[in-house]
């Protein structure tokens, strides 16, 4: 998203640590209630876009995933998306090009305007016909058609298979707006908001967005507080102060690890009346090479960079084990996950097996590399992650290796330009689904603008992935993807990220707005009125 947005910065201050292990669950089935408190949450990420045709980051999406609605939902602890304003929705014919879906009934935006299945193709082909480059057009390349046979049934004619089509409008990205209150042909750039979701925009600003519970929604979630009030701060101390003094009630994306992991550690008179709940997350972070760069491109060179990197070390020095170590492309609780890189290098450094693969790449001596890091995209520990791999890297003595930080304007040029040999990317999924950690990357058109190309990935496993809607039986193609990627080295994986929030006594439901799914859920969250 969003997706190569920096990596959530995690939260924390904590009387109770909530681990989450949820499956699948239900979701009922009652209209949106609004009872309970009004909640105030902050967080340092801002919200970019109202318009669901421009935003593609992780605060615009947040407000995309409560205030609109989408054919489908991803339910809490769920990767598998359900009916939303939806009744039904499937593939027809015997591939995954036609999806056909069929409205709920009674469906109304906000502003009382009846919602049909002429906004929702308005909705998708708006996205087309703007393409904003901050938007998420890219998401529905495959998208060619779309028809409304009656008021209540939409039906997508895809040009290629895409299996995954279901999560893409499950996201942000499939939120539906009110085809009377949007331009067809540009943004709404006035800051507000109509859609049909759990709740409404009632205000947005710099400093706050304001939203009160949509009584008009009809879907299978169930407000559990009266409105909620979203605050921007400019820092992690601010927001940090903030929770702790409990003018917030909730702080999400944006304090510092170090702030986490010892207010965590923190005795109970030390915790000012917080508790720190912990969730899953698919973000991933990887190390990405330049396959035409003179040093980098060589294989023997990345072979030796693989059994050297000590990610244990990593995600506890560097980010407080706010983060796991990743051996694979695809993340720990995705679809087809495995761990290539651990059963291939190892997960404690091997200097003598580096040493092997520098000779057979005919490399005498020190090798000199230069990686590259932006300290304001990937999040707060990014630059402080590269220099520990640099070090690692030259306590095996094989390596004189440096950093280069540059911001991010410069950092996506030089990348687009190949002028990195060896560089970091961070990558937030748009969906929770194999196929969103390895079409971008090794797709005919790779976001990691590496010159890597397998005509097996390319040629075969994408496009036999990309026509199974079980999503299940594509564990076997994935698996043999990440091998080939383990084998041939465009990138290796790092760390796989952990999601916080800090909330003060009182406030129960975090748990479940903390999921690979992506999705904050508003509506989860409550408050007692003594809190």
């Amino acid at each position: 998203m969003k997706r190569d947005q920096w990596l959530s910065a995690p939260i924390g201050a904590g009387l109770a640590t909530v681990l989450l292990a949820v499956a699948g669950c239900g979701t009922d089935t009652s209209e949106s209630s609004g009872h309970g408190e009004p909640v105030v949450m902050g967080m340092t990420d801002k919200v970019v876009a109202t318009d669901p045709a421009s935003g593609y980051d992780p605060g615009s999406w947040l407000l995309f995933n409560n205030v609109f609605q989408s054919l489908l939902s991803f339910p809490k602890g769920g990767t598998t998306p359900e009916p939303e304003a939806a009744e039904s929705c499937g593939f027809t014919g015997s591939d995954s090009k036609v999806y056909r879906c069929t409205l709920k009934e009674g469906l109304t935006f906000s502003n009382g305007d009846k919602l049909t299945a002429q906004d929702v193709k308005f909705s998708f082909d708006r996205i087309k016909r703007i393409k904003d480059k901050n938007g998420p057009a890219v998401m529905f390349a495959a998208l060619d058609d779309v028809q409304t046979p009656d008021d209540r049934t939409v039906v997508f004619h895809l040009k290629t298979p895409d299996a995954t089509f279901p999560m893409k409008i499950a996201s942000g990205a499939g939120s539906i707006v009110d085809h009377t209150a949007y331009p067809a042909d540009r943004l709404r750039t006035d800051g507000k908001a109509v859609g049909s979701g759990v709740y409404a925009l009632d205000s947005y600003s710099r400093q706050q967005a304001k939203f009160s519970v949509n009584t008009s929604y009809k879907g299978p979630a169930k407000a559990k507080n009266s409105g909620m009030t979203l605050k921007f701060f400019a820092n992690r101390d601010q927001l940090k102060k903030a929770v702790q003094s409990g003018s917030i009630d909730v702080a999400y994306r944006g304090l510092a690890m170090k702030d986490i992991a010892a207010l965590d550690r923190a005795s109970l008179h030390q915790q000012h009346g917080t508790q720190v709940v912990e969730g899953g997350s698919a973000e991933v972070m990887h190390l990405v090479f330049n396959l035409k760069d003179p040093v980098a491109g060589k294989l023997g060179v990345r072979k030796a960079i693989a059994y050297l990197l000590d990610r244990s070390t990593l995600v506890r020095d560097v980010y407080q084990r706010t983060a796991e170590p990743l051996y694979s492309v695809v993340p720990a609780g995705i679809t087809g996950h495995n761990t290539a890189f651990f059963s291939t290098y190892g997960d404690r450094p091997q200097p003598d097996k580096a040493a092997a693969a520098l000779r057979d790449a005919g490399l005498q001596g020190k090798v000199p590399l230069t990686l590259w890091a932006t300290p304001d995209r990937f999040g707060p520990g990014t630059v402080a992650a590269v220099q520990e791999i640099a070090a690692q890297l030259n306590a095996s003595g094989l390596f004189e290796a440096k950093v280069r930080s540059v911001p991010t304007d410069a950092y996506d040029e030089g990348m687009a330009a190949g002028r990195f040999g060896v560089y970091v990317k961070g990558w937030i999924p748009d969906y929770p689904d194999p196929d969103n950690f390895t079409q971008p990357f090794f797709g005919r058109d790779s976001v990691l603008g590496n010159h890597y190309s397998s005509p097996e990935i390319t040629g075969r496993l994408l496009p036999e992935t990309a026509d199974q809607p079980n999503r299940g039986a594509t564990k076997t193609a994935f698996r043999e993807l990440q091998d080939i990627v383990a084998k041939d080295l465009p990138v290796i994986p790092i760390w796989q990220g952990k999601q916080y929030a800090v909330a003060r006594q009182g406030i129960a439901g975090l748990e479940w707005t903390l999921d690979s799914s992506t999705v904050f859920r508003f509506w989860e969250i409550s408050k007692s009125a003594d809190a």
